[in-house]
């Protein structure tokens, strides 16, 4: 698991490439047989993959957190990017097809994942956040998420917000989580640009054709900076920070939010004329 700390508006500003891809950006996180986590302190969020192949994975506690166990003061939301697969919860297992969403609350102690077929494994994308309160197990296929269309093919931005857990939906502690799904011919996300300082904000790009990227639009509105994000790859977002993206092909990201405010509209919009 790596651990990265926070940094500053005025520190990022004086930072470059390999900096900000350092601060910022995480290496693949999908690896045969393995499960790969990043502890930021951005809110104590973990970012993490997991992909069984030829193996269950078992999801470890790790020293640093200084816990029994990895739920014993967190809640976990998981989704499914890849083939069918299996988590288990406590001896219980749980079917999840391409993008169906689950949420494990704290005091799960027992966590895990397989595949149902080794040619086509499934890919779960996992993110934590500390929590104060034992939430249900909660599962929610892709078809049941709540869409929501926004944007225009006149602005190349046209596309389907999915949220799982939010207010309205699969309950937290402080987890926001969904995904945006880019339609035919759009390129843009979550443009026009915002900030919530009361929470940070993580990507998962994922379904990036292999010789394609997404540039991903990070730092104060003013005062921007980018990365150049390949499938599989995340962004970590300071709550000071706008992110935004645009790719060279279609592409769908997982985003997902922690922090003091749960509501999900709670964004201080930025003109497009104002970024810099």
């Amino acid at each position: 698991m790596q651990i990265r700390f926070e940094h500053s508006p005025k520190e990022v500003s004086a930072m470059n490439t390999e900096e900000l891809r350092g601060a910022f950006l995480t290496d693949n996180l999908m690896k045969d047989d393995t499960i790969q986590l990043l502890y930021t302190h951005y809110d104590r969020v973990i970012m993490g993959g997991a992909k069984p192949v030829g193996k269950k994975l078992a999801l470890g506690a790790h020293p640093e957190l200084k816990a029994e166990y990895f739920l014993q003061r967190r809640e976990l939301g998981i989704i499914n990017v890849g083939g069918k697969g299996k988590v288990w919860a406590d001896g219980q297992s749980r079917e999840l097809n391409k993008l169906d969403a689950y949420y494990l609350g704290k005091g799960v102690k027992e966590v895990s994942f397989e595949s149902a077929d080794t040619q086509d494994p499934a890919l779960f994308y996992l993110l934590s956040a500390p929590a104060h309160a034992s939430h249900p197990i909660q599962y929610l296929p892709k078809e049941k998420a709540l869409p929501t269309d926004m944007g225009s093919p006149e602005s190349s931005n046209a596309r389907t917000i999915y949220k799982y857990i939010h207010a309205e939906g699969i309950q937290s502690c402080q987890l926001v989580m969904g995904l945006t799904i880019l339609k035919t011919g759009s390129v843009w996300n979550t443009m026009p640009a915002h900030t919530h300082t009361r929470r940070m904000e993580a990507y998962f790009y994922f379904d990036v054709p292999a010789n394609q990227r997404v540039f991903h639009f990070m730092g104060m509105p003013a005062e921007t900076r980018h990365l150049v994000i390949a499938n599989h790859q995340g962004a970590v977002s300071p709550p000071w920070s706008i992110h935004s993206g645009c790719g060279t092909a279609n592409y769908s990201f997982i985003w997902g939010m922690a922090g003091e405010n749960y509501t999900y509209t709670d964004m201080d919009l930025v003109d497009i004329a104002d970024l810099r």
